[in-house]
């Protein structure tokens, strides 16, 4: 049975910077994943581009970004932030850039740029990989964990790393494996639910949008007519409902509005402005745009099948000419713009989901090192953890914080 300081179980962004952090300071590790190459996650974040962080180097105010528990993560943030982070990829030879919102991005706009610096890394620090190995059992005696099992044998080390992910998209490997393995060793499990999940709508007209996207959104949840939670951002329609990163932002709180009752979205596509002063605006706009169609007539406002779906909800002819409204319609359409209003019916699953809120309570793990309280020679690091954030780069960070500080104990114990 092979020896080794440490092994990290999931090759995911956590447990290749972990791994490749403790090789690095001269530890012997194995890295195992049960995919046939590492990071297939982390291939398709960013739709493809990888939002690898962003450029927010206030440790505070990246915590505030994980609510209330968000200060379990000061150690890794100072120790390894986003500075750190963008520093690390550059120096390795990858370009970045940074986008709207402060999101860091390869300038290639390639995940699979990010990924080969990883395995570069990994390749540098010596680390054994060994892809499409499953691991089905770990082996624990005396408060410690002795060894792994895998479908191809045993595997014995100082120490192990679990960094397996959650449970979303589990067709890249995120079946929830690593959660079955940690409560067999004592660790409690809080309830598990889809994170950054897309929205479904019951209203028809909604669905025949699927594909449009509107920038700079303000999406507000309501219960019982009253305000339960915003956000604001880019939003797209889909067949089923709302996506986009400001309808996955605000998932999590329409999941704790779901289970209240009823749940309504309001969208307003015109949160800068109050509405008398789009009420002025589309008087203005309407004003030099006399002969063209309502439909066509909002194009400096809304894309145009949006403007088509929001007439015809309204009861007006799209095809009237601009000339013929009258002020009541055009108040009409301006209450529309600021507020159209839709129901709930729930969320789409894990399947779909970008991230696991829930995981591994934060009481059980030391936030100096990651390593676990209740097994000696036990690590975690990433998605794992009960820890979650908004879109934008900040779970990726997470993950590239927690892990290198885990694989930065390793050596020190």
């Amino acid at each position: 049975m092979s020896s080794f300081d440490l092994a990290v179980i999931g090759a995911g962004p956590a447990g290749m910077m972990a791994a490749g952090r403790a090789g690095e300071l001269g530890a012997r590790v194995i890295l195992l994943d049960k995919n046939e190459r590492p990071g297939r996650k982390l291939l398709l974040t960013g739709n493809g581009r990888c939002n690898l962080t962003r450029a927010e180097f206030d440790p505070a105010s990246l915590v505030e970004k994980f609510g209330k528990a968000g200060k379990f993560l000061f150690p890794a943030f100072n120790l390894f932030g986003p500075r750190q982070t963008m520093e690390f990829f550059e120096r390795r030879g990858l370009k970045l850039k940074i986008e709207e919102g402060d999101k860091v991005f390869p300038q290639s706009d390639r995940a699979s740029d990010v990924l080969e610096v990883l395995l570069q890394y990994l390749r540098q620090s010596q680390v054994e990989i060994r892809a499409g190995t499953e691991v089905i059992k770990i082996i624990a005696a005396g408060g410690r964990i002795e060894k792994i099992v895998t479908l191809s044998g045993e595997i014995g080390a100082d120490n192990f790393l679990i960094a397996t992910g959650g449970k979303s998209y589990p067709r890249t490997g995120s079946d929830g494996r690593g959660y079955r393995f940690l409560r067999e060793l004592g660790h409690k499990i809080t309830a598990l639910r889809p994170g950054l999940v897309p929205i479904k709508i019951k209203d028809q007209w909604v669905h025949t949008l699927k594909g449009l996207s509107v920038e700079k959104v303000e999406l507000e949840v309501r219960q019982n007519q009253k305000k339960f939670a915003s956000a604001s951002g880019d939003l797209m329609f889909a067949h089923f409902g709302l996506s986009g990163p400001v309808a996955l932002d605000l998932s999590e709180k329409v999941s704790e509005s779901l289970a209240h009752g009823e749940t309504r979205i309001t969208m307003d596509f015109a949160p800068t402005m109050t509405l008398p002063e789009l009420d002025a605006k589309l008087l203005a706009v309407f004003a030099e745009a006399q002969n063209k169609m309502l439909k066509n007539g909002l194009d400096r406002l809304i894309p145009p099948r949006l403007a088509l779906a929001l007439l015809q909800l309204a009861g007006m002819d799209p095809d009237k000419r601009i000339a013929q409204v009258s002020k009541l319609e055009r108040q009409k359409i301006a209450a529309l713009l600021k507020g159209v209003e839709v129901s709930v019916s729930g969320l789409l699953g894990f399947d779909q989901a970008m991230i696991t809120a829930g995981g591994v309570e934060l009481k059980e793990i030391d936030p100096n090192t990651m390593k676990s309280k209740l097994v000696p020679n036990l690590f975690l690091a990433g998605e794992i953890l009960n820890l979650q954030a908004p879109s934008g780069g900040y779970n990726l960070q997470l993950c590239w914080s927690s892990g290198y500080l885990a694989g930065n104990s390793i050596p020190k114990l």
